[in-house]
């Protein structure tokens, strides 16, 4: 359920929130990386101890599996990914060890993710800091959606000490329904939301943060090259913004019509304080995907009018 207190809290303070939408696979072993490089999209072999990179995993036609977060470790490498899909994507990605020095599980229910987004999150974590080794939890600093953010990974034994921790110093705990609102007012698709297996990266504007074009092959790599080189970047559609013109939100699935002809489909709709309206994300043909383009969107209660929309919503 959204919270208004909540997101004022993201927008204008510190949110918390229990993301229990993602899981975490580790990875260990000597070769993990250079393993890891020969199937994700992005160069997650050039990653510091420490860094964290945005990356997709493919099908050999260039269709989405999942998209993740990488994040390497001295001693391990953790994926970040949607909980749902942990399981079968460690089962999955441990049948492609070979001969590599690589160890791949579904550390999910040893490993609990939480969330702090919001302006005030450096001073504090800053305080925090101290308290966070002591709980060995391993601090991922990300920004996704707009205003500084940390990810905590640690024990679940450990949340609700690290939460009433954060809590004393001024943070409040709100919904994964409220975060989700600045993830749409930031203009992130979510897997499994927003994307699913048969969308391919470049749809959904993952060039821009999860595809190195420089380091060497991955598996679906052929056809991201093919699309770059010989289409010049143009996919038949694109992900793209919706602002709505009254208060009444699309459901996920509900059409987009220029005139007679349908050009796409919304993928998530919600309610905007800071902008004071409904907003959406969704796909549009290419033909269609300038900001301003007058559209309709097709409901169970009728025609809506909507624009097609700049993304972010709110920088």
């Amino acid at each position: 359920m959204f919270s208004h207190e909540g997101y004022q809290a993201l927008r204008r303070g510190v949110g918390l929130v229990r993301r229990a939408d993602r899981g975490v696979i580790g990875v260990t072993g000597a070769d993990r990386l250079t393993w890891l490089q020969g199937l994700l999209t992005n160069d997650v072999a050039a990653l510091a101890v420490g860094g964290v990179c945005d990356a997709a995993y493919l099908t050999p036609q260039g269709r989405m599996i999942t998209d993740l977060r990488v994040l390497h470790l001295e001693d391990r490498t953790l994926l970040d990914v949607p909980a749902t899909l942990a399981a079968a994507l460690a089962t999955r990605l441990d049948a492609l060890i070979f001969s590599e020095d690589a160890q791949v599980a579904d550390r999910s229910s040893a490993l609990a993710i939480v969330d702090l987004h919001g302006p005030d999150v450096p001073a504090v974590h800053d305080r925090a800091m101290a308290f966070l080794v002591e709980q060995g939890a391993v601090v991922i600093s990300d920004s996704p959606f707009g205003v500084p953010g940390i990810s905590l990974v640690l024990a679940p034994d450990r949340v609700a000490d690290a939460i009433a921790r954060f809590v004393g110093e001024g943070a409040l705990e709100t919904t994964l329904a409220t975060l989700d609102v600045l993830r749409v007012e930031a203009g992130r698709p979510a897997f499994l939301i927003d994307m699913d297996e048969h969308t391919l990266p470049l749809e959904a504007g993952l060039d821009k943060r999860a595809i190195s074009f420089t380091k060497g092959c991955y598996v679906g790599q052929e056809v991201i090259v093919r699309v770059m080189q010989r289409g010049h970047g143009r996919v038949a559609k694109k992900l793209v913004g919706f602002s709505f013109a009254k208060g009444e939100l699309p459901k996920a699935g509900d059409g987009v019509l220029s005139g007679e002809r349908e050009i796409g489909r919304v993928t998530s709709a919600v309610w905007s304080p800071t902008l004071e309206t409904g907003i959406g994300l969704g796909y549009a043909h290419r033909d269609f995907v300038e900001a301003g383009t007058r559209v309709t969107i097709r409901t169970a209660s009728g025609p809506l009018d909507a624009a097609v929309a700049a993304l972010p919503f709110v920088a």
